[in-house]
């Protein structure tokens, strides 16, 4: 990936994940890299309130939309075929075939195309993160995905930035919400079981201005 991204970003991966998603899915991965390269955080954007829903989080979702980009909820079902070949002796003469299902309903990402599923958590429950890993884990072991990519934000390194900006300011205070500290011992203790996912962690460096 490109040195300035690295720079602005932190990284984590679990499973060769960028360079699984580069090799098999170059268009998706150059989306990544353009929306990434593209975005810009201000410290007052930083300051103000919302979760997972806020301007910043729609931006972003906005990017990859203009770029195929769609939330999709994926719904998977396999199906079991059973040839009962004929046993002579008890008088049986064709083979019987059948048929069952299970289906496995409800599966949602924040955007999918290609075979990239992605979710931007900002601050939101991090019980999302478990929602997001299995998801991928799912998917992954059913073949039809590649890769997750996670983006996410850093935490003490943003709370020192606003506390800079606003000494009294108690945002990311909370320590319970989505952000790369709650997503990095989710992955590493094998979560995402052999899918390759990608974190990407807006922080400090990622300020247009300098606080």
């Amino acid at each position: 990936m490109p040195g300035p991204l690295l720079a602005r970003f932190e990284w984590r991966e679990v499973r060769n994940a960028a360079a699984i998603a580069e090799a098999t899915n170059r268009e998706e991965w150059n989306d990544i890299m353009t929306v990434l390269d593209e975005f810009e955080l201000t410290i007052e954007e930083l300051m103000l309130p919302g979760g997972n829903k806020s301007g910043l989080t729609g931006r972003l979702e906005s990017a990859f939309k203009n770029r195929g980009w769609r939330e999709s909820r994926l719904d998977t079902e396999i199906t079991l075929t059973t040839q009962r070949r004929p046993y002579r002796p008890a008088g049986e003469t064709q083979t019987q075939r059948e048929t069952s299902s299970v289906a496995n309903q409800g599966y949602l990402v924040d955007g999918f195309k290609g075979r990239i599923a992605l979710d931007v958590e900002w601050n939101a429950k991090d019980g999302n993160l478990d929602r997001d890993i299995g998801t991928y884990r799912a998917m992954y072991e059913a073949g039809f995905l590649d890769a997750g990519v996670i983006i996410t934000r850093t935490q003490e390194d943003l709370r020192a930035a606003a506390l800079d900006y606003e000494p009294t300011t108690t945002k990311f205070d909370t320590t319970t919400t989505t952000n790369l500290d709650k997503l990095v011992p989710r992955l590493t203790r094998g979560d995402a079981g052999g899918c390759p996912v990608l974190a990407v962690a807006i922080c400090a460096r990622t300020l247009s201005d300098i606080v």
